[in-house]
């Protein structure tokens, strides 16, 4: 009885400490948290992003105004990446700026990399550099 009462005991411990390393809401002092601002210059459109610390973020791209609930690693990988997932849940229907509509329920896994200022990030689809978006500019100044 003592032996399953201790591998019960290392079970709980690993499936804890595995789901605590997963995507999860925020922590108030998360790097994400706060207003963030993505130049387009190309195409003469920006976009802002407020992630909250309930899990929700705000999004505004040219027309589009949406909402989205998102969970976040607490930590960086090894490689130094947050991976973040976001799903839609509200959208206004209207054109973000590419020219495309967001349908609500659409899913997004994305990896983040800060900058040791914490003043900006890049968003990533993979664990490395080769294909990302950014940099994002913390608006400074604004509540989160």
């Amino acid at each position: 009885m003592r032996k399953l009462t201790g591998l019960l005991m290392l079970l709980a411990a690993f499936s804890q400490g595995a789901h605590a390393a997963g995507p999860q809401l925020p922590s108030a002092n998360h790097p994400l948290l706060g207003i963030w601002k993505l130049d387009l210059p190309d195409i003469g459109c920006s976009e802002t992003y407020h992630f909250r610390a309930d899990g929700t973020s705000l999004v505004f791209s040219a027309d589009e105004v949406s909402e989205s609930e998102f969970k976040v690693m607490d930590k960086p990988s090894e490689r130094g990446f947050y991976r973040l997932e976001d799903r839609i849940v509200k959208d206004n229907g209207k054109k973000d700026c590419a020219g495309e509509i967001t349908k609500v329920g659409t899913r997004a896994v994305n990896f983040l990399r800060f900058h040791p200022s914490g003043a900006l990030f890049l968003m990533c689809a993979d664990e490395s550099m080769r294909a990302c978006i950014g940099p994002f500019e913390r608006v400074e100044g604004q509540t989160t």
